[in-house]
């Protein structure tokens, strides 16, 4: 693997784990088997590096939820199928973990992979629910733009509750309760 690809599956990683204010770039060298020169070399520091990391993750995150989007069924299917994909809950979400780092809140370049991806992904939820109203399958009275920002906030929401509570159960109870939402009348169990 390039110095360059090591430094940013290396910060990818630590983010998760740390955050970016836990992130030093000591941890990012050793993690990477790199030394000061070749982080510098590459990138113009701890930033630059965790933009580049951010930006890989939000890419990421977004093609496996358009699989999800694009894949078959109807759109509820398709909805209900991202909301029940597989994910480490108590690990949290790679990208909205960071969006609770003030650091990363207070720079406009670090917070807008996270904007970016959340904006995204409401925007193609509202699409979805809409084509569904169209379709017949989900109810005519919907708002789009707000069960799209609903699910969103489900996920997410689901993340935090479930890691305090260190249990993925409450991330499962919101999803069932999504999916109910949606007209589900017997969402599929979880786990």
């Amino acid at each position: 693997m390039a110095t360059a690809e090591r430094l940013i599956e290396s910060t990818r990683a630590l983010l998760w784990e740390r955050g970016y204010a836990g992130t030093s770039p000591k941890a990012i060298q050793q993690r990477a088997g790199v030394g000061v020169g070749s982080m510098y070399h590459h990138f113009d520091g701890k930033s630059g590096l965790a933009l580049a990391a951010m930006e890989r993750s939000a890419r990421e995150l977004r093609e496996s939820a358009e699989d999800h989007f694009t894949g078959p069924g109807t759109a509820a299917e398709r909805i209900a199928g991202y909301l029940l994909r597989e994910r480490d809950v108590l690990s949290g979400c790679p990208v909205g973990r960071l969006s609770m780092d003030s650091e990363v809140v207070a720079e406009d370049r670090l917070r807008a992979p996270l904007d970016s991806l959340f904006g995204w992904l409401r925007i193609r939820l509202s699409e979805l629910v809409a084509e569904g109203q169209r379709a017949g399958e989900l109810d005519a009275g919907l708002d789009p733009r707000a069960v799209g920002a609903t699910i969103v906030a489900v996920v997410q929401g689901g993340y935090v509750v479930s890691r305090s509570a260190e249990s993925p159960e409450p991330f499962d109870a919101a999803v069932r309760g999504a999916l109910q939402l949606l007209g589900h009348r017997r969402p599929p169990p979880l786990r």
